[in-house]
Protein backbone atom coordinates (compact mmCIF):
# COMPACT_ATOMS: atom_id res chain seq x y z
CA UNK A 1 0.00 0.00 0.00
CA UNK A 2 2.77 2.24 0.82
CA UNK A 3 4.95 0.86 -1.81
CA UNK A 4 6.34 4.03 -3.30
CA UNK A 5 9.87 3.57 -4.40
CA UNK A 6 12.66 6.08 -3.83
CA UNK A 7 12.81 7.26 -7.43
CA UNK A 8 9.16 8.15 -7.46
CA UNK A 9 9.50 10.05 -4.16
CA UNK A 10 12.51 11.92 -5.46
CA UNK A 11 10.60 12.83 -8.62
CA UNK A 12 7.72 14.20 -6.55
CA UNK A 13 10.05 16.28 -4.41
CA UNK A 14 11.85 17.62 -7.44
CA UNK A 15 8.55 18.47 -9.13
CA UNK A 16 7.31 20.31 -6.00
CA UNK A 17 10.59 22.21 -5.65
CA UNK A 18 10.52 23.14 -9.32
CA UNK A 19 6.92 24.36 -9.05
CA UNK A 20 7.82 26.43 -5.92
CA UNK A 21 10.85 27.90 -7.69
CA UNK A 22 8.76 28.83 -10.71
CA UNK A 23 6.07 30.40 -8.46
CA UNK A 24 8.71 32.29 -6.48
CA UNK A 25 10.31 33.50 -9.71
CA UNK A 26 6.97 34.86 -10.91
CA UNK A 27 5.93 36.34 -7.52
CA UNK A 28 9.33 37.77 -6.50
CA UNK A 29 9.11 40.75 -8.86
CA UNK A 30 5.56 41.54 -7.69
CA UNK A 31 6.62 41.33 -4.03
CA UNK A 32 9.62 43.56 -4.72
CA UNK A 33 7.38 46.13 -6.39
CA UNK A 34 4.97 46.05 -3.45
CA UNK A 35 7.84 46.49 -1.00
CA UNK A 36 9.21 49.42 -2.95
CA UNK A 37 5.72 50.94 -3.16
CA UNK A 38 5.38 50.62 0.63
CA UNK A 39 8.74 52.34 1.12
CA UNK A 40 7.73 55.12 -1.26
CA UNK A 41 4.40 55.55 0.56
CA UNK A 42 6.16 55.72 3.93
CA UNK A 43 8.63 58.24 2.51
CA UNK A 44 5.79 60.36 1.10
CA UNK A 45 3.92 60.23 4.38
CA UNK A 46 7.06 61.15 6.32
CA UNK A 47 7.75 63.99 3.86
CA UNK A 48 4.20 65.28 4.22
CA UNK A 49 4.52 65.22 8.02
CA UNK A 50 7.87 66.99 7.93
CA UNK A 51 6.52 69.51 5.43
CA UNK A 52 3.51 70.16 7.65
CA UNK A 53 5.78 70.58 10.68
CA UNK A 54 8.09 72.92 8.77
CA UNK A 55 5.12 74.93 7.53
CA UNK A 56 3.64 75.16 11.02
CA UNK A 57 7.02 76.24 12.40
CA UNK A 58 7.44 78.77 9.60
CA UNK A 59 3.94 80.13 10.18
CA UNK A 60 4.64 80.40 13.90
CA UNK A 61 7.90 82.25 13.28
CA UNK A 62 6.15 84.54 10.78
CA UNK A 63 3.37 85.24 13.27
CA UNK A 64 5.89 86.02 16.02
CA UNK A 65 7.85 88.25 13.64
CA UNK A 66 4.67 90.00 12.54
CA UNK A 67 3.62 90.56 16.13
CA UNK A 68 7.09 91.80 17.05
CA UNK A 69 7.08 94.16 14.08
CA UNK A 70 3.66 95.43 15.11
CA UNK A 71 4.91 96.07 18.63
CA UNK A 72 8.05 97.79 17.30
CA UNK A 73 5.98 100.00 14.99
CA UNK A 74 3.65 100.83 17.86
CA UNK A 75 6.57 101.66 20.14
CA UNK A 76 8.16 103.80 17.45
CA UNK A 77 4.92 105.68 16.86
CA UNK A 78 4.39 106.14 20.58
CA UNK A 79 7.99 107.27 21.00
CA UNK A 80 7.54 109.93 18.32
CA UNK A 81 4.34 111.10 19.97
CA UNK A 82 6.04 111.07 23.35
CA UNK A 83 8.94 113.16 22.04
CA UNK A 84 6.51 115.72 20.68
CA UNK A 85 4.71 115.76 24.01
CA UNK A 86 8.01 116.04 25.88
CA UNK A 87 8.81 119.16 23.92
CA UNK A 88 5.47 120.59 25.01
CA UNK A 89 6.11 119.45 28.57
CA UNK A 90 9.52 121.10 28.77
CA UNK A 91 8.42 124.37 27.19
CA UNK A 92 4.63 124.34 27.16
CA UNK A 93 2.53 127.39 26.32
CA UNK A 94 1.22 129.51 29.15
CA UNK A 95 -2.30 128.11 28.75
CA UNK A 96 -1.01 124.55 29.26
CA UNK A 97 1.16 125.65 32.20
CA UNK A 98 -1.92 127.01 33.93
CA UNK A 99 -3.73 123.69 33.39
CA UNK A 100 -0.74 121.71 34.63
CA UNK A 101 -0.63 123.84 37.77
CA UNK A 102 -4.32 123.11 38.40
CA UNK A 103 -5.28 126.76 38.02
CA UNK A 104 -8.58 127.72 36.42
CA UNK A 105 -7.33 131.20 35.58
CA UNK A 106 -7.48 132.32 31.97
CA UNK A 107 -4.42 133.68 30.18
CA UNK A 108 -5.90 137.17 30.03
CA UNK A 109 -6.61 137.22 33.76
CA UNK A 110 -3.13 135.88 34.45
CA UNK A 111 -1.57 138.80 32.59
CA UNK A 112 -3.71 141.18 34.65
CA UNK A 113 -2.53 139.52 37.85
CA UNK A 114 1.07 139.70 36.60
CA UNK A 115 0.78 143.45 35.97
CA UNK A 116 -0.68 143.98 39.43
CA UNK A 117 2.12 141.89 40.97
CA UNK A 118 4.76 143.93 39.13
CA UNK A 119 3.28 147.21 40.36
CA UNK A 120 3.08 145.92 43.95
CA UNK A 121 6.70 144.71 43.94
CA UNK A 122 7.89 148.00 42.43
CA UNK A 123 5.96 150.02 45.02
CA UNK A 124 7.41 147.95 47.86
CA UNK A 125 10.93 148.39 46.48
CA UNK A 126 10.38 152.15 46.28
CA UNK A 127 8.99 152.27 49.82
CA UNK A 128 11.99 150.39 51.24
CA UNK A 129 14.36 152.92 49.66
CA UNK A 130 15.64 151.06 46.63
CA UNK A 131 17.53 153.22 44.08
CA UNK A 132 15.61 154.38 41.03
CA UNK A 133 17.84 152.28 38.78
CA UNK A 134 16.60 149.15 40.56
CA UNK A 135 12.87 149.90 40.07
CA UNK A 136 12.68 148.70 36.41
CA UNK A 137 14.30 145.42 37.49
CA UNK A 138 11.79 145.12 40.33
CA UNK A 139 8.93 145.76 37.88
CA UNK A 140 10.25 143.09 35.52
CA UNK A 141 10.79 140.58 38.33
CA UNK A 142 7.35 141.23 39.83
CA UNK A 143 5.43 141.07 36.56
CA UNK A 144 7.32 138.26 34.75
CA UNK A 145 9.48 136.33 37.18
CA UNK A 146 7.31 136.07 40.29
CA UNK A 147 4.02 134.91 38.62
CA UNK A 148 5.82 132.27 36.54
CA UNK A 149 7.73 131.09 39.59
CA UNK A 150 4.39 130.65 41.37
CA UNK A 151 3.10 128.59 38.42
CA UNK A 152 6.26 126.47 38.44
CA UNK A 153 5.97 125.94 42.20
CA UNK A 154 2.33 124.85 41.96
CA UNK A 155 3.13 122.55 39.03
CA UNK A 156 5.88 120.86 41.00
CA UNK A 157 3.67 120.48 44.07
CA UNK A 158 0.84 119.04 41.99
CA UNK A 159 3.16 116.55 40.25
CA UNK A 160 4.56 115.47 43.62
CA UNK A 161 1.05 114.87 44.99
CA UNK A 162 0.15 112.93 41.83
CA UNK A 163 3.19 110.65 42.14
CA UNK A 164 2.36 109.95 45.78
CA UNK A 165 -1.11 108.62 44.91
CA UNK A 166 -0.65 107.25 41.38
CA UNK A 167 0.80 103.80 42.31
CA UNK A 168 -2.10 103.23 44.73
CA UNK A 169 -4.56 104.11 41.96
CA UNK A 170 -2.88 101.59 39.67
CA UNK A 171 -3.21 98.92 42.36
CA UNK A 172 -6.94 99.62 42.55
CA UNK A 173 -7.25 99.22 38.76
CA UNK A 174 -5.24 95.97 38.92
CA UNK A 175 -7.51 94.49 41.57
CA UNK A 176 -10.58 95.58 39.59
CA UNK A 177 -9.27 93.92 36.40
CA UNK A 178 -8.32 90.73 38.24
CA UNK A 179 -11.81 90.54 39.76
CA UNK A 180 -13.35 90.58 36.28
CA UNK A 181 -14.32 94.23 35.91
CA UNK A 182 -13.49 96.02 32.66
CA UNK A 183 -10.80 98.70 32.57
CA UNK A 184 -13.43 101.41 32.14
CA UNK A 185 -15.02 100.59 35.50
CA UNK A 186 -11.64 100.68 37.23
CA UNK A 187 -10.93 104.13 35.81
CA UNK A 188 -14.36 105.36 36.89
CA UNK A 189 -13.66 104.04 40.37
CA UNK A 190 -10.44 106.08 40.54
CA UNK A 191 -12.16 109.17 39.18
CA UNK A 192 -14.65 109.17 42.06
CA UNK A 193 -12.82 107.75 45.09
CA UNK A 194 -9.14 108.63 44.68
CA UNK A 195 -7.36 111.67 46.11
CA UNK A 196 -6.47 114.79 44.16
CA UNK A 197 -4.93 115.37 41.67
CA UNK A 198 -5.22 111.73 40.52
CA UNK A 199 -9.01 111.97 40.68
CA UNK A 200 -9.08 114.98 38.33
CA UNK A 201 -6.75 113.35 35.81
CA UNK A 202 -8.79 110.14 35.63
CA UNK A 203 -11.98 112.16 35.50
CA UNK A 204 -10.63 113.75 32.31
CA UNK A 205 -10.21 110.25 30.86
CA UNK A 206 -13.83 109.40 31.71
CA UNK A 207 -15.05 112.68 30.21
CA UNK A 208 -13.02 112.03 27.04
CA UNK A 209 -14.67 108.60 26.74
CA UNK A 210 -18.09 110.18 26.99
CA UNK A 211 -17.37 112.29 23.90
CA UNK A 212 -16.28 109.26 21.87
CA UNK A 213 -12.54 108.99 22.55
CA UNK A 214 -11.03 105.59 23.31
CA UNK A 215 -9.31 104.80 26.60
CA UNK A 216 -5.76 104.56 25.11
CA UNK A 217 -6.12 107.93 23.35
CA UNK A 218 -7.49 109.56 26.49
CA UNK A 219 -4.72 108.00 28.61
CA UNK A 220 -2.05 109.25 26.19
CA UNK A 221 -3.38 112.80 26.70
CA UNK A 222 -2.74 112.66 30.44
CA UNK A 223 0.81 113.94 29.90
CA UNK A 224 -0.59 117.24 28.62
CA UNK A 225 -2.07 118.12 32.01
CA UNK A 226 0.36 116.18 34.23
CA UNK A 227 3.97 116.98 33.20
CA UNK A 228 5.75 113.86 34.44
CA UNK A 229 7.07 110.71 32.68
CA UNK A 230 4.95 108.43 34.87
CA UNK A 231 1.73 109.71 33.27
CA UNK A 232 3.19 108.96 29.84
CA UNK A 233 4.14 105.44 30.99
CA UNK A 234 0.51 104.72 31.86
CA UNK A 235 -0.70 105.82 28.43
CA UNK A 236 1.96 103.75 26.66
CA UNK A 237 1.07 100.61 28.63
CA UNK A 238 -2.62 100.97 27.81
CA UNK A 239 -1.87 101.68 24.14
CA UNK A 240 0.43 98.65 23.74
CA UNK A 241 -1.99 96.36 25.55
CA UNK A 242 -4.82 97.37 23.22
CA UNK A 243 -2.81 96.83 20.02
CA UNK A 244 -0.64 93.84 20.96
CA UNK A 245 -2.82 92.16 23.58
CA UNK A 246 -1.59 90.52 26.76
CA UNK A 247 -2.37 90.48 30.45
CA UNK A 248 -3.38 94.01 31.41
CA UNK A 249 -3.22 93.33 35.14
CA UNK A 250 0.34 92.05 34.84
CA UNK A 251 1.40 95.04 32.72
CA UNK A 252 -0.11 97.53 35.15
CA UNK A 253 1.45 95.61 38.06
CA UNK A 254 4.88 95.95 36.45
CA UNK A 255 4.23 99.66 35.93
CA UNK A 256 3.19 100.11 39.56
CA UNK A 257 6.34 98.33 40.71
CA UNK A 258 8.50 100.50 38.43
CA UNK A 259 6.89 103.68 39.76
CA UNK A 260 7.54 102.62 43.35
CA UNK A 261 11.15 101.75 42.49
CA UNK A 262 11.59 105.17 40.90
CA UNK A 263 10.16 106.78 44.03
CA UNK A 264 12.58 104.83 46.23
CA UNK A 265 15.48 105.80 43.98
CA UNK A 266 14.53 109.48 44.17
CA UNK A 267 14.32 109.29 47.96
CA UNK A 268 17.71 107.57 48.10
CA UNK A 269 19.28 110.20 45.86
CA UNK A 270 17.74 112.97 47.94
CA UNK A 271 19.13 111.42 51.11
CA UNK A 272 22.60 111.07 49.59
CA UNK A 273 22.58 114.66 48.35
CA UNK A 274 21.44 116.22 51.64
CA UNK A 275 25.04 116.74 52.73
CA UNK A 276 25.82 118.64 49.55
CA UNK A 277 22.62 120.66 49.90
CA UNK A 278 23.47 121.57 53.49
CA UNK A 279 26.95 122.64 52.41
CA UNK A 280 25.49 124.73 49.60
CA UNK A 281 23.03 126.37 52.00
CA UNK A 282 25.81 127.23 54.44
CA UNK A 283 28.06 128.59 51.69
CA UNK A 284 25.22 130.65 50.24
CA UNK A 285 24.24 132.07 53.64
CA UNK A 286 27.78 132.93 54.80
CA UNK A 287 28.11 136.27 52.91
CA UNK A 288 24.80 137.54 54.30
CA UNK A 289 25.60 136.39 57.84
CA UNK A 290 29.09 137.89 57.72
CA UNK A 291 27.73 141.16 56.31
CA UNK A 292 25.07 141.33 59.03
CA UNK A 293 27.63 140.68 61.78
CA UNK A 294 29.98 143.31 60.36
CA UNK A 295 27.07 145.75 60.23
CA UNK A 296 26.34 145.07 63.91
CA UNK A 297 29.96 145.48 65.00
CA UNK A 298 31.30 148.11 62.55
CA UNK A 299 28.49 149.86 60.66
CA UNK A 300 30.78 152.57 59.28
CA UNK A 301 32.98 149.92 57.70
CA UNK A 302 30.24 148.29 55.59
CA UNK A 303 27.90 151.20 54.88
CA UNK A 304 29.89 152.48 51.84
CA UNK A 305 28.64 149.38 50.00
CA UNK A 306 25.10 150.76 50.26
CA UNK A 307 25.72 154.51 50.12
CA UNK A 308 28.19 154.86 47.25
CA UNK A 309 27.83 154.01 43.56
CA UNK A 310 31.03 151.96 43.63
CA UNK A 311 29.72 149.97 46.57
CA UNK A 312 26.39 149.38 44.78
CA UNK A 313 28.28 148.11 41.73
CA UNK A 314 30.32 145.75 43.91
CA UNK A 315 27.14 144.48 45.56
CA UNK A 316 25.47 143.95 42.19
CA UNK A 317 28.45 142.03 40.76
CA UNK A 318 28.68 139.97 43.95
CA UNK A 319 25.00 139.06 43.78
CA UNK A 320 25.35 138.03 40.12
CA UNK A 321 28.34 135.80 40.85
CA UNK A 322 26.66 134.31 43.90
CA UNK A 323 23.53 133.58 41.90
CA UNK A 324 25.59 131.83 39.23
CA UNK A 325 27.38 129.76 41.87
CA UNK A 326 24.12 128.78 43.55
CA UNK A 327 22.59 127.75 40.23
CA UNK A 328 25.67 125.66 39.38
CA UNK A 329 25.55 123.93 42.78
CA UNK A 330 21.82 123.33 42.39
CA UNK A 331 22.37 121.82 38.96
CA UNK A 332 25.07 119.52 40.34
CA UNK A 333 22.87 118.32 43.19
CA UNK A 334 19.69 117.63 41.19
CA UNK A 335 19.55 114.26 39.43
CA UNK A 336 16.90 113.11 37.01
CA UNK A 337 15.59 109.58 37.64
Amino acid sequence: MFGIDASTLAFILLAGGSAGAVAYAFLFQSMAHEKQAGKRLATVRRSDTERANVKASRDKVAEVAKRRKGVEDTLKELDNKQKAKDRNIKKPPLRIQLRQAGMRTTVRRFYIYSAISGLVVTFLAFVFGAPLIVLPGALLAGSVGLPRWVISFWRGRRVKAFLEEFPNALDVIIRAVKSGLPLNDGIKLISTDSAEPVRSEFRRIVEAQQVGMSIPEAAMRMGETMPCPEAGFFGIVIQIQQQAGGNLAEALGNLSRVLRDRKKMKAKIQALSMEAKASAAIIGALPFLVGFLVFLTSPAYIMPLFTTSTGNMILGCSLVWMSMGIMVMRKMMNFEV
